[in-house]
């Protein structure tokens, strides 16, 4: 069963591989301030202790622009790092100049930030290559969000952020995948089915 899962995320992988690549840069820049002006409007993050979100790839909707949103609106941001066992540790930052090229070439904080751990209250931001209406997600193939914020133990709100044709009618899933509470993509806040997440 394992190996039928795997190969179902492969493909998946693949399939959108050549669409993430295909979406013009001023396409891109325009979703990333979309996306910023969305959250921007969410309590969710308005009333959260902090923020952790991440270094976009190339592929991905771009995030500095919710990085510089969030911080004029006075919120502690935090961006994550490799750590043992799989896992991401957040790092508070307060300017995007201070990130650097990590382990694989994504921008990461540099390791004198000041670590923070987060739990109920907070806010992470979280990528991915594929998301369902139940909150489903699927990631690169590492595990570190899984690894990080494991099912059923008590964590921050997880927010998805994707272009709208990264979220799909379903997901293959295992026991070990962690989903998210909302998804975020260039269209807006795109609900969950009802008792997902």
């Amino acid at each position: 069963m394992g190996d039928v899962l795997a190969a179902d995320k492969r493909r998946l992988r693949r399939s959108l591989a050549g669409r993430r690549r295909s979406v013009a840069p001023e396409e891109a820049a325009a979703a990333g301030h979309v996306v910023a002006s969305v959250l921007g409007e969410r309590p969710e993050l308005r009333s959260a202790a902090r923020v952790a979100l991440y270094a976009a790839l190339p592929d991905e909707v771009p995030t500095r622009p919710s990085f510089e949103s969030l911080r004029g609106a006075g919120l502690e941001l935090a961006l994550p790092s490799p750590a043992p066992g799989g896992r991401l540790e957040f790092r508070v930052v307060a300017r995007w100049e201070e990130l650097r090229p990590g382990r694989w070439d994504v921008l990461e904080p540099p390791s004198a930030a000041r670590c923070c751990p987060l739990g109920p209250g907070d806010v992470v931001l979280v990528p991915g290559v594929a998301f369902d209406r139940e909150g489903h997600r699927l990631g690169r193939g590492g595990g570190h969000y899984d690894a990080t914020f494991p099912p059923g133990e008590p964590s921050p709100l997880l927010i998805g952020v994707a272009w709208s044709f990264q979220v799909v009618s379903d997901l293959p899933h295992g026991s070990r995948d962690r989903r998210v509470d909302a998804i975020v993509t260039e269209r807006g806040w795109e609900p969950l089915a009802e008792g997902a997440a």
